[in-house]
């Protein structure tokens, strides 16, 4: 491999994986083709029993892998990740989910908006369904704390010039999120009392609270398989843990006084989650928070 140019930031991209060898690899393969040339792979085993760790050892062997040996869960798993960040010399990390593929030239896109401002901490790039990949998942997001509202720009809307502009969110979603280590070492690491959902608002939260931008930057795109380690865009157990992390995130960014208008979202989306629930039946899943 050609040596790095010196000024070009160094990166560390953390991949979680929980029994999801197939993904985990597939998502290796695509990040052996990127073509910004400053870079390490993590791989985060959060105590697979499927031979994850084995089979990327065995495929890829410049990859670091570190082996948990239990589940830590997303924040918990991720943060082993960002320590090891924090420990080392990289000047920034990113977290990607190991259910995704990148497109090349993804991570030269997102460190060269990063890089514009050094007031910019948080960056995602677009993401579309692997199925589907003219079709939206993330175009950038939007978040409201009192009413415990995340939702993505986009969602299952076609791709088109709309979704091309650079701009500032309010929200970013942790499936692809590139941190500045300033971010890290200003913000600290994510917040593992979030047992499942809700992390990547909380840390977009605090970033933003600590004076760092959040951009959402379309000329990176990759694809993810959706709720592939979920059980399903509409499994039942993931909405119950869905709306506790979402009352911890109210409750722990706004005032008691506001705790009715997450309430009253609540309600709403308890009303139309069968509906949302039969549209699962389509091509594409329906809307969902981040």
């Amino acid at each position: 491999m050609t040596p790095p140019p010196n000024d070009l930031p160094r990166v560390a991209i953390i991949v979680l994986n929980w029994n999801r060898r197939d993904d985990a690899i597939a998502c290796l393969t695509s990040l052996t083709r990127i073509t910004y040339p400053n870079y390490r792979i993590i791989l985060v085993d959060n105590g697979s029993t499927d031979g994850s760790a084995e089979a990327v050892r065995a495929q890829f062997p410049p990859v670091q892998i570190i082996e948990i040996g239990k589940n830590l869960r997303f924040a918990g798993g991720n943060n082993v990740g960002l320590r090891e960040v924090l420990q080392d010399q990289d000047d920034f990390a990113l977290l990607l989910n190991n259910d995704t593929t990148v497109e090349p030239d993804f991570l030269d896109r997102l460190i060269e908006a990063a890089r514009e401002d050094g007031r910019i901490g948080l960056v995602s790039p677009k993401i579309l369904y692997q199925q589907r990949q003219d079709v939206i998942w993330f175009a950038g997001g939007i978040l409201k704390p009192a009413w415990g509202y995340v939702r993505h720009f986009g969602l299952r809307q076609s791709d088109g010039e709309r979704f091309n502009q650079r701009r500032q969110v309010t929200f970013l979603t942790g499936c692809c999120l590139l941190i500045r280590r300033e971010v890290l070492q200003k913000v600290g690491l994510l917040d593992e009392g979030f047992f499942l959902y809700s992390e990547d608002a909380d840390y977009c939260l605090r970033a933003a609270k600590a004076g760092f931008k959040l951009l959402y930057e379309p000329g990176a795109r990759i694809y993810h398989k959706v709720s592939s380690s979920t059980g399903g865009a509409y499994n039942l157990n993931k909405w119950r843990h869905r709306y506790a992390s979402l009352f911890r995130l109210v409750r722990k960014h706004t005032s008691p006084l506001t705790w009715p208008l997450f309430c009253l979202n609540l309600v709403w989306e308890l009303v139309t989650l069968p509906v949302n629930a039969f549209l699962q039946t389509r091509r594409l899943p329906p809307p969902e928070s981040g």
